[in-house]
């Protein structure tokens, strides 16, 4: 194993982004019926992160699809990442997780949070953010999804994602666990 420079912290957790319509809020004058048009399309893919919620450090790969063996490449990504870093991943319980024969890398220690708690789990509220950037839009195909999302992703500075994930609970936790 390499040099380690330091400890992460991380929130690891998956979104699904598809062409159907997410919808929201829509402000109009007094008295006007806001109007929103949605489309039912069912294509979709999912967006895999990780965020370091003191610094804002992040990593983003999309997959067609939500299951173990995405999973077991995503963390070996992570790991590349973060190469010079010990890793403590924080996730969901999702079955893909903690499948038995996922082989985690050697930097990274991975802890699950309290079953049917998203709340928990502070990549969520990222994942709220960039859906919200999305509410209403309409594309017309994958890609141009794509091409949209990547704009988006694009404005993710390390400074908002740790505004976004940078709960207090979490950070003292980091802190607490960096001081030993």
């Amino acid at each position: 194993m390499e040099t380690v420079n330091h400890y992460a912290t991380a929130c690891v957790d998956e979104t699904r982004l598809g062409l159907q319509t997410i919808p929201g809020q829509l402000i109009t004058l007094k008295g006007v019926k806001p109007v929103g048009l949605q489309q039912w399309k069912r294509d979709n893919f999912y967006l895999y992160g990780v965020v370091e919620p003191l610094s804002g450090d992040s990593f983003f790969y999309e997959f067609s699809h939500l299951d173990s063996s995405c999973y077991q490449h995503f963390i070996e990504m992570v790991s590349a990442h973060w190469s010079g870093s010990v890793i403590v991943m924080q996730m969901d319980q999702g079955k893909f997780h903690s499948a038995q024969h996922l082989d985690w890398p050697e930097n990274i220690i991975h802890i699950f949070q309290p079953a049917h708690s998203p709340e928990l789990n502070p990549i969520e509220r990222l994942w709220e953010h960039l859906k919200a950037q999305l509410r209403w839009e309409n594309c017309q195909s994958l890609n141009q999804l794509r091409l949209r999302l990547t704009d988006e992703l694009k404005q993710l500075t390390p400074e908002l994602i740790a505004s976004l994930t940078g709960w207090e609970f979490i950070t003292t936790a980091v802190l607490s666990l960096s001081s030993h």
